[in-house]
């Protein structure tokens, strides 16, 4: 009904999602961008739907874009470190597990004793 309520492309792109529709996801997600690019949750979706499609330079984008926009978001902290980990940037992770913890999510300090020395 009103092709400019970014809340709807956003919706119905977790929708996609959902159907593994990861490119139908996206190209919501992008349209929800143009129509708020402020809001950092579209940019974090649009990284995860990425991540299945194994666009990691993409995915990489989006949580730094997300995180710029958000630097309290601390889930996207969280999922850049585990890209990070899977990228073999140790150290990158193990900083960005940190401030997610430092943040509030506290599932990090787990992979901090795991990965990170």
């Amino acid at each position: 009904m009103d092709p400019k309520y970014s809340a709807a492309y956003y919706n119905r792109g977790l929708s996609k999602e959902k159907l593994d529709d990861f490119r139908g996801a996206i190209q919501d997600y992008n349209t929800a961008i143009k129509l708020d690019p402020k809001l950092s949750v579209f940019y974090f979706l649009r990284a995860h739907a990425k991540e299945k499609l194994y666009d990691y330079a993409g995915v990489m984008k989006d949580y730094n874009k997300a995180i710029e926009l958000d630097p309290k978001f601390n889930t996207a902290y969280y999922n850049r470190g585990l890209l990070k980990l899977l990228l073999r940037d140790i150290n990158g992770a193990c900083l960005d597990w940190s401030k997610a913890g430092e943040l509030g999510y506290k599932q990090a300090y787990e992979l901090i004793k795991q990965y990170c020395k």
